[in-house]
């Protein structure tokens, strides 16, 4: 194992030192993807077809939308996505008359989404409708319009559509996911859209750059990086691409997560000859220090609701998830199983916490409620399952696995199923964390 020590980012530093338009969906949210019994969601997905008196854009744009629509509904690990290739009824444009429900639900359809396409030059227009098979019933018929050049921003707008009238919210098709390579002694910082898109390397320090957060308003990305030779934390802005350093003390300087309204960040400090936990205020740049310990405090990361942070002590012996108030009082243990429990993320929904714990010799994922109960275990393979980080429905959790030569960007159900690979690399893909939606 990597890991010889008490907490994994503290080693990690220590070793590496050495547009879219559409009407308001009208749909009755009657399905709880929550409940212990949910199955994926059945859905038919047909290619879009060319509406009459329209000027006709390639077959190539139509079989492209829905391809990207169910790309995106396969991706949020709610759908089974049904092969085309089993659908019985023929794809010409129907109205919910002329629909024969039986044919779609004698092949396993509990959804159905048509649509059709019109264009004048470079603007299209899409109508999308969707269909309960069950009841026969049609629950939403939107119009989307675009340029031919928007294809992705209409099947992510299209895919939100379907799960806000299905479950009552819009999923996390508008984000992204910023993670951090290692190569060649080296690391940045990269991101990369949900569909895994669009990777961009965002840092060129040249050096040790680690512990990517983002600003809930979506506006920043903090960091920590060896750029000036030891570890310091950084502030970039994501439009202008402008960084500025944000803490500079001497020793460690580690970085935390964000408050929820932003303007404040957590940081782990030892400037006071020991690891300690701190709350910056970025507009007044002042400091305040938060615990008090002969232990070593780090990974702090707040809670939704702003009232509590969540961290990794030793003080009980062992590394072990702790929380506390935001003043750094009631400071609570909560996690008892393992002697090696690191890395907390803060599910956005609230009450839930996604860690790391160290079991046969493996790092898994775990969750567990505020109060230390209901533990779960989310991961159970032979690799080394590290860093979880929840997307912004709360319905999500992104972490690294790393098996062998190869480390891979994995994401499942908050409950641990249907987990898909989004990247994988000879490189080493560590610290991943989820960006807020963007509109």
């Amino acid at each position: 194992m990597e890991k010889q020590s008490f907490f994994k980012l503290l080693i990690f530093f220590i070793l590496l030192c050495v547009s879219c338009m559409h009407n308001t969906a009208f749909a009755k949210v009657y399905i709880d993807i929550d409940a212990p019994g949910f199955q994926q969601f059945p859905i038919a997905i047909c290619d879009f077809q060319n509406k009459k008196g329209g000027a006709a854009p390639s077959s190539d744009f139509n079989t492209a939308l829905a391809d990207s629509i169910r790309h995106y509904l396969d991706l949020s690990g709610i759908f089974n996505v049904l092969d085309k290739k089993s659908f019985l009824e023929g794809l010409e444009p129907g109205t919910p008359e002329t629909i024969r429900f039986s044919d779609w639900s004698v092949i396993g359809a509990d959804f159905l989404l048509r649509g059709d396409i019109i264009t004048s030059q470079n603007d299209v227009i899409v109508e999308s409708r969707l269909y309960d098979v069950t009841r026969g019933q049609l629950l939403f018929n939107k119009k989307y319009s675009g340029k031919t050049g928007d294809l992705p921003a209409m099947a992510r707008a299209i895919a939100a559509d379907i799960l806000l009238a299905l479950t009552g919210d819009e999923g996390d098709f508008n984000t992204k996911m910023a993670f951090v390579i290692k190569k060649n002694g080296q690391s940045d910082i990269y991101t990369m859209d949900y569909d895994t898109s669009n990777l961009k390397n965002l840092t060129n320090h040249q050096n040790i750059v680690a512990a990517p957060r983002w600003s809930p308003d979506g506006q920043y990305l903090a960091f920590t990086s060896y750029k000036g030779g030891r570890p310091e934390v950084y502030l970039r802005h994501l439009k202008t691409g402008k960084e500025k350093k944000i803490s500079s003390f001497k020793g460690l300087n580690l970085c935390g997560s964000f408050s929820p309204d932003s303007k404040k960040i957590l940081l782990t400090l030892s400037k006071d000859d020991n690891e300690e936990i701190y709350v910056l205020d970025i507009d007044t740049m002042t400091l305040k220090r938060l615990t008090r310990n002969y232990s070593i405090d780090v990974s702090p990361t707040w809670s939704p609701d702003g009232k509590k942070i969540a961290f990794v002590s030793n003080r009980s012996g062992s590394p072990q998830i702790f929380i506390m108030d935001t003043d750094g009082n009631n400071v609570k243990r909560i996690t008892f199983e393992g002697n090696y429990n690191t890395s907390p993320s803060w599910s956005p929904r609230g009450g839930r916490i996604a860690y790391e714990g160290l079991i046969n010799h493996k790092y898994q994922i775990f969750s567990v409620d505020e109060e230390g109960h209901n533990l779960m275990q989310l991961t159970f393979d032979a690799a080394d399952n590290e860093y979880p980080s929840w997307s912004p429905s709360g319905r999500q959790i992104v972490f690294c696995s790393r098996q062998g030569s190869r480390s891979r960007l994995t994401i499942m159900n908050s409950n641990g199923l249907n987990a898909r690979i989004l990247k994988e690399s000879k490189d080493y893909l560590v610290m991943p964390t989820w960006s807020p939606r963007f509109k």
